[in-house]
């Protein structure tokens, strides 16, 4: 959820005149970055090294492995 704040600081960056799609984009944006932070501040993060291994082996899966 987002709050009246961020729509608010949102609309102050954006020129006098914009499309639509382009508070939209920015607002979207912005609440996947609240939520990644929240994710990340209750620990649901994975180590970078464990998600090297999980892509590596996604990659062999799928024989595209690294040389």
């Amino acid at each position: 959820m987002i709050t009246k704040e961020l729509v608010y600081n949102s609309l102050e960056e954006l020129p006098d005149e914009f499309e639509l799609d382009e508070l939209i984009e920015r607002l979207i944006f912005m609440q996947k970055i609240k939520t990644g932070l929240e994710q990340i501040s209750q620990g649901k993060v994975k180590p970078h090294q464990e998600v090297k291994e999980m892509v590596e082996t996604w990659r062999k899966q799928r024989g595209r492995s690294r040389q």
